[in-house]
């Protein structure tokens, strides 16, 4: 049985690399947030006839501000966020101290509640709109194509390490025939334990540049000390400390000695729970909706995916090639229920993460996650397909070549399975809404428009058909606020054959009024704008709005 026994960890192996490859391979996409920026007070592109005290940005879902990653910048590109941005659940809001007119901006990077960055920059006027010089600030970092690239091979190489682990101690524990060896089992445990603990403190360390936006070496001590602080570097030590604890718990499960095994294999099976739901609170669960409805479902589908799979390695390298006959006869049929089980479980909590995290059904095909799933889901059928054919062998004596085939085959999809599952925790879930327009505020249009004796800083808001209102603010050359006598607009849709339509505005102020009309057609609607700033002065602006 030992060329067998060689040939079968060469299958495994082959596996592995099968799943290392694709995960090698996947395209490092640029870090995507799994939030999105919804709003910002002031909004982007305003101009204010005052500086604001505060700036407040709201994010879609709750955030974690990072060390010196917010910063408002003033027209010469000085800093004027004072002290630390403060943060409740979703919304961030910055002091700032903004004394001079001209254009302001606004970069920030911050940490979504499933651990991903998001990052952005936006501009806002105070007075008048200015010309600014570059900055980096403009264009937040994002980490390197190194980082991006080894974050889901880490990910992969836990997922690798949790199957070996809980497999190996599984059938040690349950379908292990007392007349064999445990050396080989064994050492496939440890292995795990040694891969999940690598994967979990390369995972702490490839958070730092991946949430600030950097290399691979920039993780410095005092970075590193601010994401143990975080909930995300919590989870992760928690991880570690579970996992020594598990090693010592298993030394006896492990080797067949001891007289406490049936204590050590309750506690154990309690900190698998445990240890399992460390990936669910660092990842997209955490985010969802219904959390705690999220975590459950996903430490039930992780930990079912490790033992099939885990499982299925055991049986595959180990036990096949060195039972008996009479031991396979006996251990197949009680294999082959676990694994039915597992695959109930697997299908039910994969349905309730879709419903969650897909939304819709056409987000299946349109969303990259969709996708993913997809393909998830083509790679699970197929590996129910080699099990199916794998229990008919179940009852038969002999033809354990063809058994340890169609296992091979399973190990060797559901290992490509893993590096799927691996890209897809990187990618947002369907779910997730897109960014905000550029303006910063979703459904809303703003431009200002030049005039040499004036500007005008226009607003539309839904910017879709049906009743729109319009806001209308005037500012003379130097930026004040300038007093408008007579204030006069129109709308035409031309491509639809509609003639200019006039728009009632409402001074509101000397130099602000309101309007308010509805817009029967989606296209892009032409607005002329009349302003009359004394008995002699008078100015015409236009605009082209998208209406959708």
């Amino acid at each position: 049985m030992g060329s067998v026994a060689v040939t079968a960890t060469r299958r495994i192996l082959a596996a592995l690399a099968v799943g290392w490859l694709l995960a090698l391979l996947t395209p490092a996409t640029a870090a995507q947030a799994h939030a999105t920026l919804a709003s910002s007070d002031p909004q982007s592109g305003a101009v204010l006839p005052q500086a604001p005290a505060t700036v407040t940005l709201t994010f879609t879902e709750s955030v974690q501000a990072i060390t010196d990653r917010i910063r408002v910048l003033d027209p010469d590109n000085a800093r004027v966020d004072k002290g630390q941005p403060t943060v409740s659940g979703s919304t961030v809001s910055i002091t700032v101290d903004a004394g001079k007119q001209g254009t302001y901006l606004v970069s920030y990077r911050v940490v979504s509640a499933d651990s991903h960055p998001v990052a952005g920059a936006f501009t806002f006027s105070v007075g008048a709109p200015s010309q600014r010089s570059a900055t980096d600030d403009e264009a937040p970092a994002q980490a390197s194509t190194a980082v991006r690239t080894a974050l889901p091979i880490v990910r992969w190489a836990g997922y690798v390490g949790l199957l070996l682990t809980v497999g190996a101690v599984l059938v040690l524990t349950m379908l292990w025939p007392h007349r064999l060896s445990r050396a080989g089992p064994a050492r496939l445990a440890y292995t795990g334990f040694g891969l999940i603990t690598a994967s979990t403190l390369a995972g702490l360390w490839l958070q730092v540049p991946y949430t600030t936006g950097g290399g691979l070496l920039d993780a410095g001590p005092g970075e590193l000390a601010d994401l143990i602080g975080t909930k995300f570097g919590t989870v992760l030590l928690i991880r570690l400390v579970v996992v020594a604890v598990a090693v010592v718990l298993a030394r006896p499960l492990l080797s067949g000695t001891g007289d406490s095994q049936r204590l050590h294999r309750d506690v154990l099976a309690v900190l698998s729970l445990v240890g399992l739901a460390t990936w669910s609170l660092s990842g997209h669960p955490a985010a969802s909706p219904v959390p705690t409805v999220s975590v459950i479902i996903d430490t039930l589908h992780l930990g079912a995916m490790a033992v099939w799979l885990g499982g299925l390695v055991m049986l595959l390298a180990l036990l096949l090639p060195r039972a008996s006959d009479s031991e396979r006869q006996a251990i197949l049929p009680i294999w082959g229920r676990w694994a039915a089980a597992a695959v109930a479980a697997l299908a039910f909590t994969g349905i309730v993460q879709a419903l969650i995290e897909i939304g819709t059904f056409s987000a299946l095909i349109t969303s990259t996650y969709g996708r993913l799933l997809l393909a998830k889901l083509a790679l699970v059928a197929l590996a129910l397909g080699a099990a199916a054919l794998a229990r008919r062998h179940l009852s038969r004596t002999g033809g354990t070549g063809t058994l340890r085939r169609l296992i091979a085959t399973e190990v060797v999809i559901t290992a490509v399975v893993l590096a799927v599952t691996s890209v897809l925790v990187q990618t947002p879930p369907a779910r997730v809404p897109p960014a905000a327009p550029a303006t910063g505020e979703t459904g809303q249009q703003v431009q200002t428009l030049r005039h040499r004796t004036f500007s005008l800083q226009v607003t539309v808001f839904p910017a879709q058909t049906g009743n729109n209102t319009l806001h209308l603010y005037a500012y003379a050359p130097d930026g004040k606020p300038l007093p408008v006598v007579e204030w006069t607009a129109t709308a035409a849709l031309p491509e639809a054959g509609i003639e200019p339509i006039e728009i009632p505005l409402l001074r509101i102020t000397d130099n602000h009024a309101i309007g308010d009309i509805a817009l029967p057609s989606v296209g892009q609607w032409q607005f002329k704008f009349t302003l009359r700033t004394s008995d002699i002065d008078q100015g015409t602006v236009t605009a082209t709005f998208p209406i959708s």
